[in-house]
């Protein structure tokens, strides 16, 4: 698998190109800003887009949609959920002062269990709201894109609307930390890790919250 990994936006939203060694079919997840140097990267690495995925509806995560989905003509993909974020990202964004760009709607709603194929790749879709009632994160090929489900020794916040911590720590504990423990864990914002190391050293993990 390719990954490549950029850093965009004032909030350093993690936006992954992921793609298919031998066809170079590739999705790009959370395309946050810097919509025009997201496409040059993939253009660069000879990647062929097939779909955006956002793994959930807050602005810093959405910002260059329209931008690669205009350029690519490729489908948006989330969860049903967090289609009410979507909807006022662009007007949540122009509140802190930053590009109100509207996003197209999604082509494909995501649902728990559901496959994404990437020329031969294949990622499973697990559906963990407590960050936002309609956060994924996708898990395949040894890997895991956590979104603001999971971080390197945190989680993600609960106390924008929609956000539960109960909720959030419990698909965090079932759904997550039973991966393997080499799974390696690309967050939506921060560095990466394993699922060995959240189990060891994450507090939120090992039951202290």
């Amino acid at each position: 698998m390719l990954v490549e990994t950029l850093a965009v936006g004032p909030l350093q939203v993690n936006c992954y190109l992921v793609a298919c060694p031998r066809t170079k079919k590739a999705m790009i997840i959370d395309p946050g800003d810097e919509g025009e140097r997201i496409l040059e990267v993939a253009d660069k690495l000879g990647f062929q887009v097939q779909m955006v995925v956002n793994t959930h509806g807050h602005f810093d995560h959405v910002g260059a949609n329209s931008l690669v989905i205009e350029a690519t003509g490729v489908e948006l993909c989330m969860h049903r959920d967090d289609l009410p974020l979507l909807k006022v990202a662009a007007t949540h964004a122009g509140s802190y002062g930053l590009p109100a760009v509207e996003s197209p709607a999604p082509k494909r709603f995501l649902e728990n269990g559901d496959l994404i194929e990437v020329g031969d790749l294949s990622f499973e879709v697990i559906h963990t709201p407590g960050h936002s009632p309609g956060g994924i994160c996708l898990y395949g090929e040894g890997h895991l894109f956590s979104g603001d489900t999971l971080f390197a020794g945190s989680i993600g916040r609960t106390d924008l609307p929609g956000g539960d911590l109960k909720q959030l720590l419990n698909h965090v504990r079932t759904q997550l930390m039973v991966l393997p423990y080499a799974t390696v864990v690309h967050p939506g914002h921060g560095p990466e890790s394993t699922i060995g190391r959240e189990k060891s050293v994450n507090p939120f993990v090992n039951g202290d919250y």
